[in-house]
């Protein structure tokens, strides 16, 4: 099998239908009504395509429940434009082989990729069944993204997950705990010795995150990550605040559960610690996992993420992978490369071709 000239244009055509429509997290449905619609028009297959919230999967025509299935996975929704574009973030722009607009890179390339290899598997004899989604809500990692549409899919296998890493497999990825945090005092007037400064008692809190060093590091995803983000303190100049409250972003690997860092913290700091969310914890993929060895065989090269995606949402062996670079993304002047599209969809096709599941 091999990637047509026609499968890449059509490609570079979705990728600028879905720049050009605004689909910020929880604001995906014109793109999600837009992507249904190109779908319906261009598919060489006959498929149904279904809709929750703005969801939108196919499943392949051929598909036999005794056999495993395998999903694609990639994300239509994008986070807001920063600052200092050199060019109108949702007008596509391609300049020789470089395609320039808000998700290009993260995650138009993929889905689009994506999307034409799932219509040239369906279009062969596989031994496993094959589900392409587009997926809403992921750089918020909403309840109205993929976890909404798990329980409305067959079982499961394992999952490609499309996002940019330069067509390299990530076999584990940093999970996310963000933590709201108050330091307690008594107020008083700064004028005089009275009072409990809650700043000062946050401050011993936030020196123990800033050094202390917890002891299992991975491999491949490194030490734990407690980084202070936020703080907030104090009405006005003359008054002793009696409170003190800071965010801590925690960045866990595949050797702590969020529920385990969060109990390791609480036991260390006096400050009131609260989790906004337990849910998304560091994954990763067994070495000898069908997908990791056909990656290896093709001498892609396995490493860890530190970047988040639905890999954290799905509790079921995933690859992520996909044509771009994860440095472009969430930046001015985002873009991706036909070329890199191109070889991507190539080498997903070549690690899924006759894959064994």
């Amino acid at each position: 099998m091999k990637i047509t000239q026609q499968q890449i244009q059509q490609a570079i055509e979705l990728l600028q239908v879905l720049i050009s429509t605004p689909s910020t997290s929880r604001d995906e449905s014109e793109a999600a009504d837009r992507l249904q619609t190109f779908i319906a028009r261009s598919t060489p297959i006959r498929i149904d395509i279904r809709r929750h919230y703005n969801n939108i999967w196919c499943i392949c025509p051929d598909f036999d429940a005794r056999r495993p299935t395998l999903l694609l996975d990639a994300h239509i929704d994008t986070v807001k434009p920063v600052a200092n574009w050199s060019t109108p973030p949702f007008t596509p722009k391609i300049e020789g082989d470089r395609i320039t607009g808000l998700g290009s890179n993260d995650d138009g390339g993929s889905l689009v990729a994506l999307l034409q290899v799932f219509y040239t598997l369906c279009q062969s004899e596989q031994k496993y069944n094959t589900i392409f989604l587009a997926s809403a809500e992921e750089e918020v990692s909403g309840k109205n993204g993929i976890e909404a549409v798990l329980p409305l899919l067959p079982p499961i296998a394992c999952a490609i997950v499309g996002e940019p890493t330069r067509m390299q497999p990530a076999i584990a990825e940093k999970g996310l705990m963000v933590l709201d945090c108050t330091a307690h005092g008594i107020a008083g007037h700064a004028a005089r010795d009275s009072g409990l400064n809650a700043i000062y008692e946050a401050m011993r809190d936030i020196e123990w995150l800033r050094t202390h060093k917890l002891p299992k590091s991975s491999p491949l995803l490194g030490d734990v990550r407690l980084s202070v983000t936020q703080i907030n303190a104090g009405t006005q100049h003359n008054v002793i605040p009696d409170s003190c409250s800071f965010v801590v972003d925690v960045r866990s690997n595949e050797c702590y559960s969020n529920q385990e860092l969060l109990d390791i913290i609480k036991e260390n700091v006096k400050a009131d610690v609260s989790a906004r969310s337990l849910r998304l914890n560091s994954s990763s993929i067994a070495a000898n996992h069908p997908l990791v060895q056909r990656a290896t065989t093709l001498g892609l090269t396995p490493f860890g993420s530190p970047t988040l995606s639905n890999q954290a949402l799905l509790s079921l062996p995933t690859l992520k992978i996909g044509p771009g670079d994860s440095t472009r993304s969430h930046t001015a002047n985002e873009y991706i490369l036909a070329s890199e599209i191109k070889q991507g969809m190539e080498i997903y096709l070549n690690l899924l071709d006759g894959l064994q599941l």
